[in-house]
């Protein structure tokens, strides 16, 4: 297990300040495959290679013209937006959350009780402003509170056959029998949550939208007990890259992070790892909007979280099994050692299970608890 303690804040880098510039060229740009793990270039270099930069600097009439306007200002060249499907985009988005709403019971235990819960999210950037109503599910501890709080974000299941908080049950629970309100959102297109057409195609950024928007809705709802100062996101296999990208694009929002054999920090990894073998529709719109990462590394590079780890302000909690062989193990040395890179206060976990953790299932939830415990400064009695 090791350990990196984060550099000061005023001393970061601000990778995705530099984007919103840099993934202005993105479309059709072509780069070195082996650079996509390093940051898009910088604003400056981006501006010298730039036709627009090259058309605003025109030669002057002669010395005497130039100087014979002394109140004329420079004209400012108008910003274009970040490509929308980037993280860049994620970050500048405005992502609100609200309208928590309690249903019926699921299950009642002396513990804790079990909510089918919805909630709402609204996105506004660049393309208009977006509505989700999202379901879920919520776990509340027995008691006045208020309680900590963990907001989870599920691994892929097919949409199709998905079912309201598949995926995360027995974190919900335990996380709920020791003392912290759980949240498991089934991001769009799941469940009761409304459909989102270009999910797959916007390489599902929007999920990390709805985890997002689920954090800022459970501290707005009125009748659940949450210490909103206390609150961590939790995510396994595809949701630990949903929890990475969240905790890029709003620096602050929560107080930690813990990923369960998470997906890689790259999106080409993922994509020839899980869509490319299979070559159904969601490859086929991808490709077609997006090319592949071969074709397209710096397209690929601005949707990743790796680039823009420096941005995460949170302690970060690593959890991973030796012999996952869905998200391989290098995945997870390669994401922490970026990490440690940027800065980031990080702890990797290493334990003696599978992917999908089942001997070490418990022994990892204890260590998580602990963690969550420890950076939310929860005192237990």
């Amino acid at each position: 297990m090791t350990k990196v303690v984060r550099r000061p804040a005023a001393g970061a880098t601000g990778a995705l300040a530099v984007a919103l510039c840099a993934v202005l060229v993105l479309a059709g740009c072509s780069g070195d495959p082996d650079s996509a793990g390093s940051p898009p270039e910088s604003p400056a270099a981006t501006s010298a290679a730039s036709p627009e930069a090259s058309d605003t600097t025109s030669p002057s009439a002669s010395p005497s013209a130039s100087s014979s306007s002394p109140t004329e200002e420079p004209t400012e060249q108008p910003t274009r937006p970040p490509h929308p499907v980037s993280m860049a985009a994620l970050s500048a988005g405005e992502h609100r959350g609200d309208r928590l709403r309690l249903g019926a019971v699921r299950e009642r235990t002396a513990a804790y009780t079990s909510y089918d819960v919805t909630y709402r999210t609204t996105t506004t950037d660049d393309r208009g402003t977006r509505r989700f109503t999202i379901s879920g599910v919520l776990n509340v501890p027995t008691g006045r509170g208020p309680f900590p709080a963990v907001v989870l974000a599920h691994g892929y299941i097919d949409p199709a056959y998905y079912v309201r908080g598949q995926g995360m049950t027995r974190e919900r629970g335990v996380l709920a029998s020791r003392g912290y309100v759980a949240l498991h959102v089934d991001y769009r297109g799941h469940a009761e949550s409304t459909d989102d057409p270009r999910s797959d195609r916007d390489l599902r950024l929007g999920y990390s939208a709805d985890v997002i928007a689920a954090v800022k809705a459970l501290r707005a709802a009125r009748d659940v007990p949450v210490d909103d100062d206390r609150v961590a996101l939790m995510g396994r296999s595809m949701g630990g890259g949903v929890v990475m990208k969240a905790l890029i694009a709003e620096p602050g929002l929560v107080q930690a992070g813990s990923l369960w054999a998470s997906v890689s920090s790259l999106e080409g990894e993922n994509f020839n790892q899980f869509i490319r073998p299979d070559g159904d529709a969601r490859e086929e719109a991808i490709v077609q909007a997006h090319g592949l990462p071969e074709q397209r590394p710096d397209f690929w590079r601005a949707a990743s979280a790796r680039p823009y780890l420096d941005e995460i302000t949170e302690p970060v909690l690593l959890v991973h099994g030796r012999f996952d062989d869905t998200c391989p193990p290098a995945w997870a040395r390669a994401t922490q050692s970026a990490m440690q890179r940027a800065g980031v206060d990080s702890t990797l976990a290493w334990y003696d299970d599978g992917h999908a953790f089942g001997p070490a299932f418990f022994a990892g939830m204890d260590r998580t608890i602990r963690y969550f415990d420890q950076q939310l400064d929860v005192r237990r009695g």
